[in-house]
């Protein structure tokens, strides 16, 4: 049997920090959410591929996160490892309703 995914809500987008991670638990799954700079919202899991670091602890810039334990650099679009490190992160697509914030999971 698999499990479906559905929208839920999270959380207000005016109280969410930007450029600052916010580690979120969601069934069963540690989610890394981030406001960025020019106003999207982006939530990927929220471990490292390398030595499982805690992204939302990372360094923020643009729409990329910094690993903060290995400083691999992981796009908060795709959850691609930027090269010459490999590996990648799951992504959760995120809606913005009114002043409410959406994950899929």
């Amino acid at each position: 049997m698999t499990a479906t995914k559905e929208w839920t809500k999270i959380m207000k987008k005016s109280e969410l920090p930007q450029q600052i991670g916010k580690e979120l638990h969601i069934k069963g799954k540690s989610i890394a959410l981030f406001h960025l700079s020019n106003g999207e919202v982006r939530a990927i899991e929220n471990r490292s591929p390398h030595r499982n670091g805690p992204l939302a602890e990372g360094i923020v810039s643009g729409e990329y996160v910094f690993c903060p334990l290995y400083d691999w650099k992981i796009s908060l679009v795709t959850g691609l490892v930027q090269k010459p490190d490999n590996g990648c992160v799951e992504v959760y697509e995120i809606e913005v309703k009114d002043d409410d914030i959406y994950v899929m999971v």
